[in-house]
């Protein structure tokens, strides 16, 4: 098994994370593939998987964490420098 960290990323007028709250920014995970990441990813999501807010579309998807477009999924790999995995946050 590999582990992977998956997150967002943020185009203007097609963004699944805007707004920001009621959604998932951030996943480490545990599988084989990355494609398997993503889909245990997107089985686990916030609202970003939604493609709306208040009626109003905000992106063109309705699973960004399968679609590299919207987000990022990279293997964590045991060598590398020194980082801070995940610092999931958002302020009210």
């Amino acid at each position: 098994m590999k582990l992977w960290l998956l997150g967002p990323l943020h185009t203007e007028g097609d963004d699944p994370w805007d707004p920001w709250y009621d959604k998932a920014f951030g996943f480490v995970i545990r599988a084989e593939t990355e494609q398997r990441a993503r889909e245990i990813a997107n089985e686990n999501s916030g609202d970003e998987n939604r493609g709306k807010f208040l009626g109003q579309k905000t992106a063109n998807t309705k699973s960004p964490w399968l679609d590299p477009k919207y987000s990022t999924c990279e293997e964590l790999l045991q060598d590398g420098p020194e980082l801070l995995v995940l610092r999931d946050f958002a302020a009210a």
